[in-house]
């Protein structure tokens, strides 16, 4: 037999014996047993298929970046570090550009104070705040000062006609009156004395009389002065037809009417309180320190006083006045702090925020609050690029506490950098126009 013909019936055996042992005793390769074998191939190329159209899909409509971030837990916290550390370069249109008035400003190096903060109330000083009482009683009969208004010393607030006034004054002129008679008196009798017709004992009995009624007059001379009648009007008081009753309330002190309790037609008292007036051009911050920074504050100590009203406005003070006493509920003690009030700015009763300085820090890099708009908890600065004015980059920064309206700058920026103080806002809504956070 031809050996290739042998060799092929030699393998023709084989596949017939492992065709068997798969099948199983009972199963033989018959043409019947073919179709089965078709259906699993199909269902094979069915599943390919599907896997095949599944990954076309996911590739098609699902974004890919061209270099991934490492794993995250979140999508939204991988975007927001993503923005974080990455540089971005905003550019203005040249009409928001000429309409921008963008300012610069060199970051500096200072050395920033290690401060104590409190919150804070604006409070009249109580040593320059004055209540007007009337001294005497009576019936207003005309106001002058309305709330608000700022009144010189001296200028009459209010009038009262008081009959107790012009009772006073009745009897200044009769004290006058029997002084006059008595000087006569005296007279005549030093006269007597001279040629010998009264006697030393006569001429002593009306010089006593006559001290008396000296003394008589002075009382009541500074009973008219004490219930408001000025030395002029009770010089020019001669006879009874000059009595008055209107007496004048005057204003006491420079200042603000602060409070006002009567109208015309009302009857008040001697010493019933009718205005407050209170001169606002030096006033006390009130703040509550915590019993953890009783050692650190002490009187003397500078601070500054910031106020939601007047955003990046500084006001300079000094502590005053440390209370003694700690509010056991709070574990707080008042402290006060007296304040230059330049064109009456501060209002009683506004909230502020003060910065005791307790003790000098080490030099740092500070930037003003103006160039720090924020960009979601990121803060960020911005930076005019070299040789194109048009062309800004937004750096993120890492900044300490805010101390005198600048922020220490932990990370970011270096002293001598230029960044915009002034439009930062305007820089911060285009870089949200053009790299918006997806």
């Amino acid at each position: 037999m031809d050996p290739s013909v042998k060799g092929t019936a030699a393998i023709t055996e084989l596949e017939t014996q492992r065709a068997s042992s798969v099948d199983g005793p009972g199963r033989s390769g018959r043409a019947g047993d073919r179709p089965s074998r078709g259906l699993v191939a199909l269902a094979a190329l069915g599943l390919v298929g599907a896997g095949a159209v599944g990954m076309w899909l996911y590739m098609r409509f699902v974004p890919h970046r061209a270099s991934p971030p490492a794993p995250v837990f979140s999508p939204i916290s991988t975007e927001i570090q993503t923005r974080a550390d990455e540089i971005i370069e905003v550019v203005l249109p040249p009409e928001a550009l000429g309409r921008a008035n963008l300012k610069t400003a060199p970051v500096l190096s200072r050395r920033l104070a290690q401060t104590v903060r409190v919150p804070g109330v604006v409070q009249a000083n109580a040593y320059q705040e004055v209540k007007v009482t009337p001294l005497v009683g009576g019936v207003v009969t005309k106001t002058f000062a309305k709330l608000g208004d700022a009144v010189r010393r001296g200028r009459p607030l209010a009038t009262i006609f008081s009959a107790e006034l012009s009772e006073a004054q009745t009897h200044f002129l009769t004290m006058k009156a029997e002084l006059e008679a008595e000087e006569k008196k005296l007279k005549r009798t030093e006269e007597l004395r001279a040629i010998g017709a009264a006697s030393r004992e006569e001429l002593e009995a009306v010089q006593a009389t006559h001290a008396v009624h000296q003394a008589h007059v002075r009382a009541a001379r500074q009973r008219l002065l004490l219930l408001g009648l000025s030395e002029e009007q009770v010089a020019r008081l001669t006879d009874a037809q000059q009595i008055t009753s209107d007496v004048a309330v005057p204003a006491p002190i420079d200042g603000l009417v602060v409070s006002r309790t009567v109208n015309s037609g009302q009857v008040v008292a001697m010493g019933q309180e009718m205005f407050t007036v209170a001169d606002l051009s030096t006033v006390w911050v009130i703040g509550d320190l915590f019993e953890k920074d009783f050692s650190a504050v002490r009187i003397g100590a500078k601070a500054a006083i910031t106020t939601p009203a007047y955003p990046g406005r500084i006001y300079r003070g000094m502590v005053s006045y440390i209370d003694p006493r700690m509010d056991p509920q709070t574990r707080t003690a008042k402290v006060r702090m007296e304040v230059v009030n330049p064109g009456l700015a501060l209002k009683i009763g506004m909230y502020g925020d003060v910065s005791i300085v307790t003790a000098e820090g080490p030099m740092a890099p500070v930037v003003s609050g103006g160039a720090i708009p924020s960009l979601g908890s990121h803060p960020v600065v911005y930076l005019p690029a070299e040789g194109d004015n048009s062309r800004f980059i937004q750096r993120t920064v890492k900044l300490g506490e805010a101390i005198d309206g600048v922020y220490q700058v932990l990370e970011g920026l270096k002293p001598g950098e230029k960044v915009i103080t002034e439009g930062s806002f305007l820089l911060k809504a285009e870089s949200l126009r053009q790299h918006p956070v997806q």
